[in-house]
């Protein structure tokens, strides 16, 4: 064989990368884009996809569905799928948001209460009487008040989901007032040693009670005068 012939077969047989300097590479399309090599830019990252945004208005609507079955038919009587054909979507669109039946019912019920106001911090009484008002109007509404009092008639028989539903929904708010009577104390607007969960109750009892048995009555005057008159015992002496 000639040199030359032999210089051609020894070519052939060596791998392009080799030839050109750039052994132990890869050839574009094997394993590694083209121009992703050492030396070259790094690609631009692919934009993620987003999945589908959460809807706020089919979970108000899902909400709404589970307080109008459990209005009509109780704990017992209310499940999935009259939820979603009451809200007008699929069961699977409200067991993505929620696991099951108890974890959808607590949420409801706990929409029942409106949002207590954040403390402003600066006046024990006013921030009393913000909280109070806050209850009173949840119980002077007639399908908040109805609703409440199936809740109460309905625990009696469900007494795991009623202490879940006092952990989860009743004991935050009942903290929010505890911290502004604490806070009180500490103040010197409230004289040492009240018993804070004593004036709790006191407050909220009035109104709870009231909101029972004469809903029309609550008002914001029947707050004030609750927190008052509750003050006018608790007050430094």
């Amino acid at each position: 064989m000639s040199a030359a012939k032999a210089n051609s077969v020894v070519e052939q047989s060596v791998p392009e990368q080799a030839r050109t300097g750039q052994a132990g590479a890869a050839p574009a399309g094997a394993g590694q884009a083209a121009g992703t090599g050492p030396g070259s830019p790094a690609p631009a990252a692919r934009p993620r996809r987003p999945g589908r945004p959460r809807s706020e208005q089919a979970d108000r609507d899902i909400i709404d569905a589970a307080l109008c079955v459990f209005a009509e038919h109780g704990v017992e009587g209310l499940c999935i799928e009259k939820v979603a054909a009451k809200a007008g979507v699929g069961k699977a669109t409200i067991y993505r948001r929620w696991p099951g039946k108890e974890d959808l019912l607590l949420d409801a019920l706990a929409a029942l209460k409106t949002p207590l106001p954040e403390p402003h911090g600066d006046s024990v009484r006013e921030d009393l009487i913000s909280l109070m008002q806050t209850m009173a109007s949840d119980y002077a509404d007639p399908r908040r008040a109805r609703e409440f009092a199936l809740l109460l008639g309905e625990g009696a028989k469900y007494p795991r989901l009623m202490a879940k539903y006092t952990e989860t929904v009743i004991e935050p708010r009942r903290e929010v007032i505890r911290s502004v009577l604490r806070r009180g104390i500490a103040s010197g607007e409230l004289r040492p040693g009240v018993d804070v969960d004593v004036a709790l109750f006191m407050m909220t009892g009035a109104v709870i009670a009231r909101g029972k048995d004469q809903p029309e009555a609550i008002s914001a005057s029947y707050a004030q005068r609750v927190v008052d008159e509750l003050l006018a015992g608790l007050a430094p002496r």
